[in-house]
């Protein structure tokens, strides 16, 4: 049988190893950029860096955690703002290869179009998972400790490894309707800063204003991270009293990250297909 860029999708188990042959090869090529391009690592790498050193240093003295160390209740926090700015960095891909011409090139390919897509995103997880692996090593040399044992530890990373898949497709979808590079930033900066900010990734929630503290608390951002302090035993997992997604931090997060690829992977692959239609 003659393979065409739509038969991949309707061909079963056949047509799903084609889908992610294709996309696995799409992955190899933008992390092959890397070698090329360190600096497209920037965002998930020395950014949260200084995140980290910025708040540890400089606003963690004034921090009053009730006894509990403010590096302990930090670095969950960071973790997850890493992963979220990894959104940004698909963004930024797709719309670059928008730009240059390279979506043209793969729609002339025998290739599933959904591939494409699954190809960017899995590039971004590995780079994401590189960038995590950077982070909790500079947690540990600034005194972060995990207080949990190794199953905790691990489900704690393949959690913000999924939160960083799941919302990689809100990246993709967003991306499809930008033209140029520099509205990723704007984009970027409109959305990931009050969407990290607006929760209790930095300072615990219970000083906001009522009604703030209603919009903070139910933030997926705020049930992803609590989720990681649990796992990973940190300070300040459950607050005494919350909504449900805080007392069931780990449950709400995999919901949320169920829900997000559920709705947003189709809706990119259908975007994806009306911008090389056009």
């Amino acid at each position: 049988m003659v393979r065409t860029a739509e038969a991949p999708l309707a061909l079963g188990g056949i047509g799903m190893r084609w889908v992610l042959a294709d996309a696995w090869t799409v992955a190899r090529r933008n992390l092959a950029h890397i070698r090329y391009m360190p600096e497209k690592l920037a965002d998930v790498t020395i950014q949260p860096v200084m995140f980290v050193l910025l708040f540890a240093y400089v606003f963690g003295s004034a921090m009053a955690m009730g006894g509990a160390e403010y590096r302990q209740f930090l670095m969950p926090g960071i973790f997850v703002q890493s992963v979220i700015f990894a959104a940004v960095g698909i963004m930024g891909a797709i719309v670059g290869d928008m730009e240059k011409g390279v979506m043209d090139r793969f729609r002339s390919l025998p290739m599933a179009r959904a591939s494409v897509l699954i190809g960017h995103a899995l590039s971004t997880l590995l780079e994401g998972a590189l960038g995590l692996a950077v982070m909790i090593g500079c947690g540990l040399l600034i005194g972060w400790r995990i207080h949990a044992g190794v199953g905790a530890t691990v489900g704690g990373i393949g959690l913000l490894l999924l939160v960083g898949f799941a919302l990689g497709w809100i990246g993709i979808f967003v991306a499809l309707f930008l033209r140029t590079v520099e509205a990723v930033q704007g984009v970027g900066f409109v959305v990931i800063f009050p969407l990290t900010f607006l929760a209790n990734t930095f300072v615990p929630t219970q000083g906001f204003p009522a009604w703030l503290r209603a919009v903070a608390d139910w933030n997926p951002t705020s049930a992803f991270v609590a989720a990681a302090r649990r796992l990973f035993g940190g300070a300040g997992a459950t607050p005494a009293v919350g909504p449900w997604p805080l007392q069931h931090p780990i449950e709400a997060s995999l919901l949320w990250c169920a829900a997000i690829v559920v709705v947003f992977l189709p809706l990119a692959v259908w975007r994806f297909r009306r911008t090389l239609a056009q």
